[in-house]
């Protein structure tokens, strides 16, 4: 038997799209020969779907989900090519078990990962899903979230294209209705609103001086004196951290408190302190 090289598990896998180890798998049952084992693969049917890897994935949906014991959670955000297979239901059910394999193993190398449901890799269930759906797919995505105690809020938009992660964080084990019903309310909101950072504290150094930079120069052409130039550039940072950051904008469902005020008015009701200062948001 010719010894199956890491190279050419490498080529192999370039031209066809097809998991590392079924590459090589292919190579052993093919005696080393690269056309015999993309012959192989075809009659696999896993060749099939990584011949459609160049296709453009501009469609798809997110995914979020929490483990059983409300310390965990996944969100993910997974293309694909047209919107009929985004909500095709074998596409959900991957989407949807792909969030629970976030949830528990987290985001980093998940291509890679022991799949938690079933036997295989992440890898090998995208590539039998391509081939069954017969589109180009590809996780973009993934984020892990975990808390000791409170709850985790997740908000998917009806079509499935933005969805929001939300952990609140309490000083003491809580899982009240109402903690629940703030995590996910303020998951929409932040579905709805243009939503950077949770606090001021948080925006970027780099993110400020840029914005700094179009105020002044905006400014300037105003004419007016320095000092009065300085006044405007720092009101405008003041209404653009207002804006972009979640604690200080308008709640969405009742605009006359903030989502601060939101937090802190049922911290109160229930009697803990609720922490948040964390969230993620996937979109198309």
């Amino acid at each position: 038997m010719a010894a199956i090289t890491a190279a050419a598990v490498k080529e192999l896998r370039e031209i066809t799209g097809v998991a590392m180890m079924d590459c090589k798998k292919a190579l052993v049952e093919a005696d080393g020969d690269l056309e015999a084992a993309q012959d192989y693969l075809r009659k696999k049917g896993q060749a099939k779907a990584l011949k459609k890897s160049s296709r453009e994935t501009s469609e798809g949906a997110v995914s979020f989900t929490v483990s059983t014991d409300g310390k965990r959670a996944g969100l993910v955000k997974v293309a694909c090519e047209t919107d009929f297979v985004a909500r095709n239901d074998i596409f959900q059910d991957f989407i949807s078990k792909l969030a629970n394999q976030v949830s528990e193993q987290g985001g980093e190398n998940v291509l890679q990962q022991t799949l938690v449901e079933g036997e295989g890799s992440v890898e090998s269930l995208l590539t039998e899903k391509i081939a069954e759906l017969g589109e180009n797919m590809q996780i973009l995505d993934c984020r892990k979230m975990e808390i000791s105690n409170g709850v985790h809020g997740g908000y998917i938009h009806s079509n499935g294209k933005i969805g929001v992660a939300v952990p609140l964080e309490t000083d003491k084990p809580c899982d009240d209705e109402r903690l629940k019903t703030l995590a996910r309310d303020i998951a929409m909101h932040i579905a709805a609103f243009p939503a950077e950072a949770v606090n001021a504290d948080q925006v970027s150094k780099e993110v400020l001086e840029k914005e700094k930079e179009v105020f002044t120069a905006q400014a300037r052409e105003s004419g007016k004196p320095e000092n009065i130039i300085e006044k405007m550039i720092e009101g405008r940072l003041k209404k653009f951290l207002k804006e972009i950051c979640v604690e200080s904008q308008p709640f969405v469902k009742d605009p006359q408190l903030s989502v601060s005020q939101l937090v802190e008015n049922t911290a109160k009701e229930l009697g803990v302190k609720i922490n948040f200062n964390s969230f993620a948001k996937f979109q198309f």
